[in-house]
């Protein structure tokens, strides 16, 4: 067994499987003998994706594995077509905040109302303040330059008053003195962990790296994902996890194990619980494994390599480690596989309706191991005041798609700027899109 679960904190809890079991009940009685009602399946693409529709998927609906061929279908980027434009709710309104930026990652509002978005592909953050009367920003500057496949974002310590930006590298946790109003960082980056890195996919192992802080500030959480699809190997020693530690690196240890590439982490306000948008495995067949957004346990274990969604055997290691399958968590809310779930944060403005507040929102990057394309979308989950989602998930901001199936936009980050829009990073149109109400 790797090091991953034995470096695990003990406090793993048993969680039974849930679901919803979808059948038939009976016979419509336009219908012939023998002829049953069929349920429309859960899994669907980016033809079935439009704002306020919405979305469930249960234990019980996955197939088993490989009951369709694992295809190579990434996506073709062309530039947005010109009559092409983002789709949301009635009521909702998009703006182009910001445009001609390169490779648009996570971004972060900080507590003065400045948006840091980390370019991953140059190595820099740059840095959007304020809005003008048509939804774009005043300014754009370049904040840091000559970091390593930046993503995560955090300031610290929580509160009004910053000290510090944390940057989540590809291969450490660094941080630069901040106080809000900076246009540039005051100072060269001092590291503060170091992580085990990754490339950029195909081989190279999961690269990003998100950041967040406990409401206390006593604990910086981030995430690590694999080096593999799935495989069992030394190569993935405190990776697929999620790690925490003190501000300045100290008590390391492994917060939540078993999580493929928790690529998103956020702190749901009120509860303080943290939350993770997780990628499964690929290459099980186009409806395995769905991605998922879930609330993260301490000491929790989420299956992988060994399993997945529960107690389903990944077929790659049937008959290994057993006594682990009674304690694999099912998450809170799954997603359609190959989704490719990044960013997620909760929505605590009061520009939106008050049924959305305290709902979370989070960014499908899209698929490339599907057969119809699936993702390229914002999504929300309602919660319905309460700490706990109350169903599945509804398309919020969709329409990155042709028709014919080319990609124009895929969506990344997503946060809420100080008047209570939300903001989201597009990394194929170079851009960052404004969601407001009215």
């Amino acid at each position: 067994m790797r090091d991953t679960i034995h470096e695990a904190p003990k406090a793993v809890r048993d969680r039974r499987r849930g679901g919803l079991v979808a059948t038939v009940l009976g016979f419509m009685a336009t219908l012939t003998a023998g002829e049953a009602l069929a349920s429309p399946s859960p899994f669907t693409d980016f033809r079935d994706a439009r704002p306020g529709q919405s979305h469930h998927i249960g234990v019980d609906d996955l197939p088993p594995p490989h009951a369709t061929r694992s295809v190579d279908n990434g996506p073709r980027i062309v530039p947005r077509p010109r009559d092409a434009w983002p789709q949301v709710p009635a009521g909702f309104k998009v703006t182009l905040y910001a445009q001609g930026l390169s490779d648009p990652r996570l971004l972060r509002v900080s507590p003065a109302g400045d948006v840091f978005v980390s370019e991953s592909k140059p190595g820099r953050i740059t840095l959007l303040v304020g809005v003008t009367g048509d939804g774009r920003a005043k300014e754009t500057t370049t904040f840091a330059t000559g970091l390593d496949k930046p993503f995560g974002l955090a300031f610290y310590p929580p509160g009004p008053e910053p000290a510090w930006l944390y940057v989540g590298e590809t291969g450490a946790v660094v941080r630069f003195p901040y106080r809000n109003g900076d246009r540039k960082a005051r100072g060269p980056k001092q590291v503060i962990a170091r992580l085990p890195s990754g490339g950029l996919l195909r081989g190279g192992g999961h690269w990003t790296r998100d950041l967040v802080f406990s409401p206390d500030g006593k604990t910086l959480f981030v995430s690590v994902g694999s080096f593999s699809n799935n495989d069992d190997t030394d190569d993935e020693k405190e990776r697929a996890d999620i790690l925490r530690m003190s501000p300045t690196g100290e008590g390391r240890a492994i917060h939540a194990a078993g999580l493929r590439n928790a690529v998103g982490l956020a702190v749901q306000p009120g509860t303080g619980e943290l939350w993770a948008s997780v990628n499964e495995r690929d290459e099980l067949g186009d409806d395995l494994v769905p991605d998922y957004l879930t609330h993260v346990e301490p000491g929790g274990f989420y299956g992988w390599p060994w399993f997945y969604i529960g107690a389903h055997v990944d077929p790659k290691h049937r008959g290994k480690h057993p006594e682990l399958a009674a304690k694999v968590i099912v998450p809170d809310v799954l997603l359609q596989p190959h989704f490719a779930s990044l960013a997620l944060c909760f929505y605590g403005g009061e520009a939106f309706p008050a049924a959305y507040r305290g709902d979370l929102f989070a960014a499908e990057h899209g698929s490339w191991n599907r057969a119809k394309r699936a993702g390229y979308e914002v999504i929300r989950v309602p919660f319905g005041q309460g700490a706990r989602p109350v169903g599945g998930y509804e398309d919020f901001l969709t329409g990155f798609v042709t028709p014919r199936g080319e990609v124009w936009g895929r969506p990344v980050g997503v946060d809420v700027a100080h008047d209570g829009a939300l903001l989201v990073s597009d990394d194929a149109g170079n851009v960052v899109w404004r969601v407001s109400h009215p």
